[in-house]
């Protein structure tokens, strides 16, 4: 057959113009980030940042979400209402405006809000593009106005008034498009989260969440916002002072600054939000640089001054261990700088000094006047440096060739990767020799090493870190990974660009998955911010029969695909259910769960860094009534005993 000729010509006419809201449908990932779990509640987030900014301006103090039983969710406010008048540049209703038209919004004017979280504009057009319906309800000038969007913001029901009201605020209500969204089931803890963590942010402003598929109800209030934030945050563990709060406004640029942080003892990591206008900046940004900047020379300063460091300079990692700090700013429109639609980042120049010295000088004054405080917290940060030096020198020592004894323990375990191009390497943490025989001999030996792990690792959560080092299986995690750990851990020198954990489909494997990111969390945290923990995902079932000698087979993940592959398979199938990856040989557990043309991997991410800290202390830690308490109220048992005959 001939080859195809193919088309060279490139004119005027091949140039599309995406109108409207149509280029967020084509490419939504680019203003939501992406089209899973975490796009599909963006939505929410966007809407609950527009009632938000009312209340931040003086508008409105209480905000009530629902999820509703259609899948839906709506959005109430007590703010002005979105302006229902006709814009004179459009002559159309501004309220129609707002939710069609990409940086349209009143975020632009410093006269309407002097802060916001929407400034980008496209956030109410942005939902109303990926949705079904969105059902909009403006309570404004003693009048209900009401308009109506569907099938991604065709206007069906232009604006309307529908009736009188003494109420002011505005009602949005939508329900996202499945053909856009792999999910679009709402996770009622997800937005739960989200309310609990603007009403720390905003002192006095009420956030209730009604979900109407469960009857439930819950509220969020703080009087005392970002100090309670803290106190939620470290309540499982040992503080060493009372949360400590700063606040104060540049008079220069009117930047409003809020700093509360707290040191906690036998706590290995640092923990720090950084917020702009009541978002956080995941990826920090130029506040979070003058926070650290400022408080390392606060530090250095002070015990310098009171001859406490003996000469050594303390380096920030040091000064970090173990505190948690909230960096909150409200920063005017004309100086708002942002990297990226999804606000992940900020970008404005004027917060590093700003910040730095409102710091420096706030936590210099505290140092002074506590100085029982200030004397513990040089002694802890001095511990911490000796610790970083002694980790560093043991690091330098696992490198060098004379250490024959360390390589021996390493290469009983491991089956390393022949490739040294480590961004493309994987490393397989796998539960089992069984197992691992069979990951060793179905694997790609230039990108792909395995360790097999002897028995459950040690839980680290809690632990002294001396203790923590002398248990074998964590040591040789620590030394294959090759870049430290805790304070000394250095991203950089990872030599896996993957940390797979590939364990059975059952209650060990969980445990031992459990157990692993427990570790990770505690002792190498940018591991999985940096996006390199994954979870390998076998399957449940193989599906197969012989027919004219020859083999066919699928594989299922859920019960779902294993009625589709019984229908591919045809009568006279035959099922296997695997218990565990022992029971799969090597061309079997190759071609489903290592073959990365093929197989499923779950990438480990924070996405909630208060809801993490709370369940790895809770689940993790000492305190066994604590988790008790949580089981008994997350835990249906009448579904486990139903999972459990289901399996038998």
């Amino acid at each position: 057959m001939p080859e195809e000729k193919k088309v060279s010509t490139y004119s005027a006419d091949d140039i599309h113009i995406m109108h409207g809201l149509e280029g967020v449908r084509k490419r939504p990932a680019m203003y939501i980030g992406s089209t899973n779990a975490i796009g599909l509640h963006h939505l929410v987030w966007e809407v609950v940042d527009n009632s938000v900014d009312e209340a931040l301006s003086g508008f409105g103090d209480r905000i009530v979400v629902t999820i509703h039983k259609d899948g839906s969710v709506s959005v109430l406010d007590e703010g002005r209402g979105i302006p229902c008048g006709i814009n004179k540049e459009t002559g159309r209703p501004a309220v129609e405006i707002v939710f069609t038209e990409l940086h349209a919004g009143g975020k632009f004017n410093s006269a309407v809000y002097k802060s916001a979280a929407g400034l980008h504009g496209v956030g109410a057009s942005v939902t109303n593009a990926l949705s079904l319906y969105v059902d909009v309800t403006v309570y404004q000038n003693g009048k209900i106005n009401h308009l109506r969007f569907e099938n991604g913001g065709k206007l069906v029901t232009p604006l309307e008034e529908i009736g009188p009201t003494k109420k002011h605020g505005t009602l949005v209500r939508f329900k996202p498009d499945p053909t856009i969204f792999s999910t679009v089931e709402f996770k009622r803890e997800t937005i739960a989260g989200h309310l609990q963590e603007s009403a720390f942010l905003m002192r006095g402003v009420h956030f209730v969440l009604n979900d109407e598929r469960t009857g439930e109800t819950q509220e969020f209030y703080y009087e005392n916002g970002l100090v309670e934030y803290i106190h939620s945050i470290n309540e499982n563990k040992q503080p060493l002072s009372d949360v400590i709060d700063f606040a104060d406004t540049d008079p220069s640029t009117e930047i409003a600054m809020e700093i509360a942080l707290q040191y906690c003892q036998e706590d290995y990591n640092e923990t720090l939000l950084s917020y702009v206008n009541n978002v956080r900046t995941k990826e920090g940004g130029t506040h979070e640089i003058g926070f650290r900047a400022g408080i390392t020379r606060a530090v250095n300063d002070f015990g310098e001054n009171n001859n406490l460091l003996k000469g050594k300079k303390l380096e920030g990692s040091d000064i970090r261990e173990g505190l948690t700090a909230i960096v909150s700013l409200k920063i005017p429109e004309k100086l708002l700088e942002f990297e990226g639609q999804t606000k992940g980042k900020l970008g404005t120049q004027e917060a590093t000094y700003i910040v730095q010295n409102f710091i420096y000088n706030k936590f210099t004054y505290y140092l002074t006047e506590n100085k029982e405080f200030a004397l513990n917290l040089i002694k802890k940060c001095l511990d911490s440096q000796g610790a970083r030096i002694a980790a560093r020198k043991a690091k330098d020592e696992a490198r060098s060739a004379k250490k024959a004894k360390t390589e021996v323990i390493l290469s009983d375990k491991l089956t390393p990767a022949q490739s040294k191009d480590y961004a493309k390497n994987e490393l397989f943490i796998v539960e089992g020799d069984s197992a691992g025989g069979s990951a060793k001999k179905g694997r790609d030996r230039l990108h792909q090493a395995i360790l097999p792990l002897r028995g459950k690792p040690l839980n680290t959560d809690g632990l002294p870190l001396a203790q923590v080092l002398k248990n074998e299986e964590i040591a040789t995690i620590i030394n294959t990974i090759g870049a430290g750990f805790g304070q000394s851990f250095d991203i950089d020198d990872i030599h896996y660009g993957k940390i797979i954990i590939m364990t059975d489909a059952d209650t060990d494997g969980a445990h031992i998955q459990t157990l692993l990111l427990t570790f990770f969390y505690h002792y190498m945290r940018p591991l999985i911010t940096s996006g390199h923990v994954y979870i390998a995902v076998p399957p449940l079932y193989r599906v197969f029969k012989e027919e004219n000698h020859k083999m066919r087979q699928e594989y299922a993940w859920d019960d779902e695909g294993l009625e589709k592959a019984k229908k591919h398979i045809g009568a006279g199938y035959k099922v296997s259910r695997y218990k565990g990856l022992g029971e799969m040989d090597a061309i079997q557990l190759k071609e489903t769960t290592m073959d990365p043309k093929s197989r499923l991997l779950i990438q480990v991410d924070i996405v909630d860094p208060l809801l993490a800290d709370k369940r790895v202390s809770t689940l993790m830690g000492k305190d066994t009534s604590v988790r008790k308490k949580w089981v008994e109220e997350n835990v249906n048992f009448n579904e486990v005993d139903t999972f459990l005959k289901e399996v038998k």
